[in-house]
Formats: structure tokens, sequence, C-alpha cells
């Protein structure tokens, strides 16, 4: 006996719809599945590609070894044997290293910003010469300031001969160059030419309460030469930093600020000067200095941690005029007091052009004593200084000779100044 089932048309109509809607959903399934092959094909292609960068690497190490031994043993060994061919990599359009020179230099370009960066903290010994130029603005504002007839920070006078407004620029441009002597060792020496700008301000000209009196000079000429050596005490190798001892010697071959002639703008009736400054602007402390520092810098991908400490002696040294009062001449000798100097940061590599750092550097002057001839030494009153600043530097690789730096210093403290803005160019001979 059979059994047959009658379907309507209204059943084949209903069966019909409900096959439509599969469809749908069914098509959604299968594009969520091609996207998900797509991924992990991406994930195996880029995974792959790291694996030839490494091989690459290493099979340029075994060679580099074997011809390392070969030389040494006056004969011949067995070459390493080749990687497999080209062809089984990825095309170099696409991004990876199909060839020993292309993998070297990926890795190369990879530790460019690492480099730039350890340059500008300590010393890069892997460069055999480097040539650097550098142009510096500084800005410096001071209220109720004197002079005294040094400098301070390089920029100010200070002393006895009251001024209430000191605004000063100063433009350095510095031509340094770095030798790198040894894999542990480089020499350095900065020559740096200066052009300076200083405003005087004094309240009360002419015994008026209300009264300002206003003077601008002016001063440009080669700056204090320094020589100074870098020696790596220890590389970079698991938690520990490398090390770097920094010592050097600043001659005072810049115009010194002692002895200059001075211009009278305000005298009293009994004679007492009321207002005089300098005729022309000094470019140089006028005393030989050495340092001895240490830097440090750690590496942690991405981000590179430095410090810095040091001790900066001068030495004293004997001038023709030590004193204030442009109607005398009083020798004398000068002892500018010590400097410790220290600093942190860390910078950041973007990618292997760019990286950014941010930083803090303080230095802390000891007040300075002067002796007339035949005297004692005498402390002068505020000369000690604590000049703190946050520093923001960005580095750029121009090309694989050149490096631009670019650095803005904010000053923190009163005796720092108000901002540096700073611009380097290393260039890799």
């Amino acid at each position: 006996m059979h059994t047959y089932l009658r379907l309507t048309p209204l059943a084949l109509a209903a069966l019909a719809a409900n096959a439509f809607a599969q469809e749908p959903a069914t098509e959604a399934k299968d594009g969520a599945d091609v996207q998900a092959l797509i991924s992990q094909l991406e994930q195996l292609k880029a995974n792959y590609a790291q694996e030839v960068r490494r091989l690459r690497e290493l099979d340029m190490q075994v060679q580099a070894m074997q011809a390392r031994l070969s030389g040494r043993a006056g004969g011949t060994t067995t070459p390493a044997a080749p990687l497999a061919p080209a062809a089984a990599a990825p095309p170099s359009s696409e991004g990876y290293a199909s060839t020993a020179a292309e993998a070297q230099q990926a890795k190369q370009e990879a530790r460019r910003s690492v480099d730039d960066v350890k340059q500008q903290q300590a010393a890069l010994f892997s460069r055999r010469f480097t040539l650097e130029n550098s142009l510096t603005y500084a800005r410096y504002d001071r209220k109720q300031l004197s002079l005294n007839g040094f400098l301070a920070l390089d920029a100010i006078f200070l002393g006895n001969i009251a001024i209430e407004n000191v605004e000063s620029d100063s433009l350095t441009y510095n031509l340094a160059a770095r030798w790198g002597v040894s894999p542990n060792l480089t020499l350095n020496m900065d020559v740096p030419y200066l052009a300076r700008r200083t405003v005087y301000q004094k309240g009360g000209a002419g015994g008026a309460a209300a009264a300002i009196a206003q003077e601008e000079t002016n001063g440009n000429g080669l700056g204090d030469i320094s020589a100074s050596a870098n020696y790596r005490l220890f590389g970079e190798r698991g938690w520990r930093p490398e090390t770097v001892l920094t010592g050097g010697v600043t001659a005072p071959t810049g115009r010194a600020p002692y002895g200059l002639d001075w211009k009278v703008l305000e005298r009293d009736d009994d004679d007492y000067i009321r207002f005089a400054v300098p005729r022309e602007q000094p470019t140089g402390n006028g005393v030989w200095q050495a340092n001895l520092g240490v830097s440090m810098v750690k590496t942690a991908d991405p981000a590179i941690l430095f410090a810095n400490a040091g001790y900066i002696h001068s030495f004293p040294r004997g001038f023709d005029d030590l004193d204030t009062n442009p109607d005398t001449v009083n020798p004398g000798d000068v002892k500018l007091g010590g400097s410790v100097y220290f600093g942190a940061g860390v910078a950041f590599a973007f990618n292997e052009r760019t990286s950014l750092s941010i930083s803090f550097s303080d230095k802390i002057s000891a007040r300075a004593s002067t002796r007339f001839q035949g005297g004692q030494w005498v402390k002068v009153i505020g000369s000690d200084a604590n000049a703190a600043s946050l520093n923001l530097g960005v580095t750029y690789a121009l090309n694989q000779h050149a490096t631009m730096v670019t650095l803005l210093g904010i000053g923190l403290t009163p005796d720092a100044p108000d901002f540096t803005l700073s611009f380097k160019v290393p260039y890799m001979l």
C-alpha cells in the first residue's frame, strides 16, 4: 500500500519562499569564512617575512665570522651554505627583504633613529668621523639685576652698578668635529662663534622717579673653544646601560668680561656713576675650565632612556682690571665657582627616521670670588646660580649621512634662559 503526499499550490509557494530566505544567510557565512582565510593568509605572510629577514641576518653573520676566521688562519674554509633562492621569498616590492643586501639595509634603517639619539646624549662609537653644524638662539630677561664685571651663564654681567632690567639675545654658531678613534674612544672639538645683543634699562633717570634710561650694546666674535674625549666604560648588555665617561677642557679664546671699556650714561653731581654699561659684549668666560662627567643610555624598544651628571672646575686667572668703576684700573684675580650638572630623559623612536625626546637638565654653580692685587679672596654676592630647563627634541634622518636635530629648552628657574632654540645637522663622512 503506497501513501502519496499531495502538495497544493499554496504549500509549494511556502517552500520556495523558505529556500530563497536561506540563501542570504548562506552567502553571509561564506563571506565571513573568506575574510577569516584572508586574515590568516596575511598573518602567515608577515610571519614568513620576519623569518626570511632573520635567516638573511644569520647567514650574513655566519659568512662574516667565517671570513674573519679564514683571514686569521691564512687558509680557506668551507663557505656557508647559501639560503634558498630568492624566488621562494615574497617580492621585494611588497616590503620584504629578498636579498642579503636588502636585509642588512633594513636592519641599519631600524637602528638609525636609536643611533641618532645616542649621538646627541653621549657618543656614537660606530661612526668614524662626524662634522656637526649647529645654531642656537637664547633669550634672557632679568629684572633688578646688577653689573659686577664677570659673566654669569655666558650672557649676563653681575655686580654693583645697579640695573633694573637686562634683556639679552644671543645667537651661537658652533662647528663640532667628532672622531671615532677606536670602538670605545671618540675625540671631540667645538668651535663656537657668538653674536650678542643686550638692552639695559634703569629707572629714575635724571633724578625723576618715572623716567627710564635705556642703552643697547652688541658684541660678536669667537667663543671659548673646547676639546673633549668620550670613553665607553661598558656596553649595553641585559639590564646594564651603555656607560660613557667624558672629560674635557675649555680654553678662554673668547673675549673676556674683564677690563672692558665702559660707557658712562649718567653721573650724580658728586661725580658718582649712576648708569654705565660695557661698550662691547664679551663672548667668553675668560678662564680655563675642565669638566668630568658620565652618561648612560639604555634602549627599551621603542623607548630610549638616558641620564648624565658631571662637574665643571674653573681655574683662577689674573686680569689687568677687575674694578667695575670705569674711571679706575685695579688688577686682580678671578675664580669662578664650581658647577655641578645633571639631567635625565626619555626618547621614543617612532620609525627608522624620526624620534622624539623629552628631558630635564640642571646646572648649579657656586659663588665666584675675586681678589684685588695684594688683597684677600672675596665672595661675590649674587654670583651663584641654579639654571634648570625642560627640553623637547626631535631628530629626523635626512639621508644616509645627515640628520636634523631640533631642540627647544624652556627655563624653569630665574637663572636659566627664558628659552633656547637649537638646530643641529650632524653629517657623517
